[in-house]
């Protein structure tokens, strides 16, 4: 009875994701099997995937691996042993299912290595040796093409960025779509809302094999350094001889001080809710406070409401679960349309007395410019043998420190101001066509809470004279 075989394919990369290269290998494979009297029972593709990478895991390769062990194949056919492993100890792995069973059968296109014998396993541990320093070679080399080009200040010559067409020009239409959700994100818009408008839309470029961007997708997109013109290497802001960030030969989208406002105001929500699921329903939740017991209020849906009903969708009341005295609720709907009208004739009245006033400027920058000065000077002084290496490693860390620092405050200051921006340009919008985050951001402007007074037994008119907005 003829040995039923697996045909095992890999490469490592296919920009194109036709799967060619794959193709090839398994007719060479299949020829193979046919010449040796072989029947062909499955065949196992890891396209795109590579063998070298620690951290990569090849689902196929997996699940040959334990077909072979279970007995439902009798042997393995590749192009070349490294299409199998690139790793010493993947090799380990299937030579220790040959060694349960000598009886299963092995072969590749390129060579003739027989895992079923000692002279084979040892000759196969040669070839994958050699072909792990060669993976490693290769890797050191593309890393240091990698860093002359990144200190070049050129792309790194993989897929062209969302916002960018691939001569480094700016996509105007992927720009616009960047800036307004940076806009969101600084009015307080959380990312899980922009992502799924973003899916909605069909924008942004979801991975090969994804239906949506995943949510750190979005917001790499929305503060990526690329976006004022930094270089990166590795994740980090690549720095030239001066300690100045590294230009990319690309077109900008954002200005450097628009792009420190929205990673900041990023890095602020993190650490403030570390975790937190920020997602709000109801406009006045947790802004909305008992008239008796001044617990926070929460929207609760009425589950008598239905499609075309007069009754009220949804209404706020006091809760004991939540701490509260249970005695004060609501109709959510003429509360909110209450509040919405006195923020925006507030916030109105208010943009109109300050539009005349001038831009504030961050009033740190001079300081900063003059420690970014004595950086450069004392570097300059260390490489033309003014002051010693010792001298100037004793010198620099305070200075560093000290501009890490004014870059934080800038980038806070920049999202202060880009944030109240943000807030008025969103008065002259739709309100009720807003996330509700920024619903809510637009609000807490001119509110730090509103207090829900008792309304007394019975149904009664709704009476404005009960809601109470505490201005800022």
């Amino acid at each position: 009875m003829a040995p039923k075989v697996a045909i095992y394919t890999r490469i490592s990369r296919d920009d194109e994701g036709e799967g060619l290269g794959v193709a090839r290998q398994r007719e060479d494979c299949e020829r193979l099997a046919d010449l040796r009297g072989w029947h062909v029972a499955k065949i196992y593709e890891d396209n795109d995937v590579s063998a070298f990478k620690r951290n990569v895991r090849r689902p196929e390769f997996e699940l040959l691996l334990s077909d072979l062990a279970d007995g439902l194949i009798d042997g393995v056919v590749a192009y070349d042993l490294d299409r199998l492993a690139r790793q010493p100890k993947d090799l380990e792995r299937l030579i220790d299912l040959y060694d349960e069973r000598k009886q299963r059968v092995f072969a590749t296109v390129t060579n003739d290595v027989n895992l079923g014998t000692a002279d084979g396993r040892t000759m196969a541990r040669v070839m994958v040796a050699f072909a792990n320093k060669s993976s490693h070679d290769a890797s050191r080399r593309i890393q240091r093409k990698h860093l002359e080009l990144a200190q070049q200040g050129k792309s790194h010559g993989g897929p062209t960025p969302y916002g960018w067409n691939k001569d480094g020009t700016v996509d105007v239409e992927a720009a616009q779509h960047i800036r307004a959700a940076q806009r969101q994100v600084l009015a307080g818009v959380r990312i899980g809302t922009i992502r799924t408008d973003w899916h909605e839309r069909g924008l942004g470029h979801p991975r090969t094999g994804t239906k949506r961007v995943a949510h750190h997708h979005v917001e790499h997109m929305l503060t990526n350094p690329r976006l004022c013109g930094y270089r990166t290497y590795r994740g980090e802001i690549l720095l030239d001889d001066d300690g100045q960030p590294v230009i990319g030969d690309w077109e900008p989208i954002n200005t450097v001080e628009e792009w420190e406002a929205v990673c900041a105001a990023v890095a602020e929500r993190k650490r403030k809710d570390p975790g937190r699921m920020l997602a709000r329903k109801y406009l006045l939740s947790g802004i909305a406070r008992c008239g008796l017991c001044h617990a926070k209020i929460r929207g609760q849906n009425n589950r008598r409401w239905k499609p075309g009903s007069k009754a009220s969708k949804f209404s706020y009341q006091c809760s004991v679960v939540n701490g509260g005295c249970g005695q004060v609720g609501r109709v959510g709907e003429p509360v909110d349309e209450l509040i919405i009208s006195l923020v925006l004739a507030e916030q109105r009245q208010r943009a109109a007395t300050t539009a005349l006033d001038p831009v504030e400027q961050w009033p740190n920058l001079s300081e900063l410019a003059a420690v970014e000065a004595d950086i450069a000077e004392l570097t300059q002084a260390a490489r033309d043998k003014r002051i010693t290496v010792s001298t100037l490693l004793q010198l620099l860390p305070d200075l560093e420190r000290r501009r890490d620092e004014l870059k934080l405050e800038r980038g806070r200051f920049n999202k202060e101001r880009q944030h109240a921006e943000s807030l008025s340009a969103g008065i002259g919008e739709d309100f009720r066509s807003l996330p509700i985050e920024r619903q809510q951001a637009l609000i807490l402007h001119s509110l730090t809470a509103v207090l829900i007074h008792p309304a007394g037994r019975g149904k009664r008119k709704f009476d404005p004279s009960l809601i109470e907005p505490v201005w800022r």
